[in-house]
């Protein structure tokens, strides 16, 4: 059983920058690709990036591409997510989680984080 724990988050002004740590502990995680999800109130988690654990193959979402990061340790079994020129409509619950890739990008990873709140104001 994988297990994923976040920290990081908090509260920013726009054009301002966090940096999201998920540590990833238990099970065998090296063929699954880690991703970052968020939600906001009334909307569906949405994927905003993910990387594999071997090999480091990235995916960014659209809107974040250029502004945000992602990063892996393996040393230290931690996945990192580096947000630059935040954006108020990057406020959300961001969740680590972890799972193949085709689940990871039909939005049912086998497994999820606590989450954590970013928020942006103007």
């Amino acid at each position: 059983q994988v297990q994923l724990v976040e920290s990081g988050g908090g509260l920013v002004q726009a054009g301002g920058s966090l940096r999201l740590s998920c540590a990833v502990s238990g099970g065998t995680f090296s063929t699954l690709r880690i991703a970052w999800f968020r939600q906001t109130p009334g909307k569906e988690r949405e994927l905003v990036t993910a990387i594999a654990w071997n090999g480091g193959t990235t995916y960014y979402k659209d809107s974040v591409k250029g502004r945000f990061s992602i990063s892996r340790d393996n040393a230290k079994n931690s996945v990192f997510l580096e947000m630059n020129s935040l954006k108020p409509e990057d406020t959300a619950v961001y969740y680590c989680a972890a799972g193949l890739w085709w689940r990871v990008q039909s939005g049912i990873p086998e497994y999820w984080g606590q989450g954590t709140q970013v928020t942006v104001s103007s």
